[in-house]
């Protein structure tokens, strides 16, 4: 069934604040060489900055989740607009690591947690009907991964031609236009519990109590240790085995670009087929990507290949973990359900942030890190394969 005007209009609002919202944060790892280089840091330092704010967009996405359960979604949409401008606005003047901990990871981490999958997703699917569900986070899925691919070449660009602290001023500027996107998607209203249904503390003793809940929890660990280490230190890595800064650049490009797809393809493929099997096979595809990086020579077209293979399915697992909560325990509450889940994988983030740079002063190499990445991946698909995805709502079982 095709999406309306409405809805779309709706979807497009949203998708443009996760465009602003991870697109930046796919650019961060760009920072990491000029800001380290020009307040004489070891790697560990911005490290821990990134990993903070990971764990803190983790940490928080729960409250974020029950606050637009509660009050709707475009006010959260719009504070954490907020967050993310000031953290990013103060980053340049934030030359110790405490400092930098707190505005380019505190702050910018409460931003995410109000402008990224968690709140987001939670709005779209609760503004459409269940038979254009799918496709409609499919699409604002697609929205947000295009940010990834656009706003890394305004970084790098702003980065080569005024300099690193000139170029988060600016940036600064760019995200702010969240706040406008979010009070622009119209009256937020919150429809109240009806009699059948669940309250939010009900769905949470049956969630906490499922063990399909769990497996899916810790399983999207893997999905942040990766997307948060190969993002962060990348570049990094490919810098100290004497690739260019553009191959980095086009790299992390491609793995944007073939995101779009992804993300899109397999939020429609989950209405065909069970989202648990497609994604017992995205995290096998990525162990096999990772292995397959460190056995080939690394050149510019094996990074290429294996940045194109992993951007198909770098966010793929987000609109399929989202569509299973809902499936399980319905939508009232899937923005909080949502967000416990999400915190393991901010756990996963900040561990493979932090993890990267940490090993990297220490044995001056990444390569345990990314054997790390994929057995974290094959953990996560034999994690998968178990869950009971074909059950009624336990909201609506319970009613009956």
């Amino acid at each position: 069934m095709k999406l309306s005007s409405r809805d779309l209009f709706f979807i497009v609002l949203c998708g443009l604040i996760m465009f602003l919202s991870i697109g930046q944060r796919h650019s961060f790892g760009l920072y990491l060489i000029p800001v380290t280089s020009d307040w004489s840091w070891g790697r560990e330092t911005f490290s821990i900055a990134i990993a903070l704010q990971n764990l803190v967009w983790g940490a928080a996405q729960p409250f974020a989740g029950m606050l637009a359960d509660k009050i709707g979604s475009k006010r959260v949409m719009a504070l954490g607009g907020a967050f993310y401008a000031l953290g990013v606005v103060l980053m340049p003047y934030s030359n110790d690591g405490v400092l930098f901990a707190i505005t380019a990871g505190l702050f910018v981490g409460l931003g995410l947690s109000g402008t990224a999958f968690g709140i987001v997703y939670g709005a779209v699917g609760k503004a459409v009907a269940p038979e254009r569900r799918p496709a409609a986070l499919g699409l604002v899925g697609a929205i947000g991964g295009a940010g990834q691919l656009l706003m890394l070449p305004v970084n790098m660009t702003l980065i080569e031609s005024y300099g690193w602290t000139t170029a988060a001023l600016v940036i600064a500027v760019i995200v702010a236009a969240m706040i406008p996107l979010a009070l622009s998607t119209g009256k937020s209203e919150v429809t109240p519990p009806q009699a059948s249904e669940l309250t939010m503390r009900q769905t949470l003793a049956n969630a906490f109590g499922d063990r399909d809940f769990w497996l899916l929890t810790v399983g999207f660990l893997a999905c942040g240790f990766q997307l948060a280490f190969i993002g962060t230190h990348m570049p990094a890595y490919l810098a100290d085995n004497g690739l260019s800064p553009s191959v980095a650049t086009t790299a992390l490009g491609l793995i944007a670009l073939t995101n779009i797809a992804g993300t899109y393809l397999f939020g429609v493929w989950g209405t065909r087929w069970l989202r648990k099997t497609l994604t017992v096979w995205i995290y096998l595809g990525r162990a096999a990507a990772i292995l397959m990086l460190l056995w080939l020579h690394l050149s510019p077209w094996t990074v290429y290949a294996f940045a194109a293979v992993m951007g198909f399915l770098w966010l793929g697992t987000v609109p399929l973990t989202n569509g299973m909560i809902g499936q399980i325990f319905g939508m009232r509450y899937v923005s909080t359900l949502f967000g416990f889940v999400f915190l393991s994988h901010q756990i996963g983030s900040f561990l493979g942030v932090w993890l990267g740079g940490w090993l990297f002063d220490a044995y001056k190499s990444y390569t345990w890190v990314w054997i790390l990445a994929a057995a974290l991946s094959l953990l996560s698909a034999v994690l998968h394969a178990p869950i009971r995805e074909r059950r009624a709502p336990v909201a609506a079982a319970a009613a009956a």
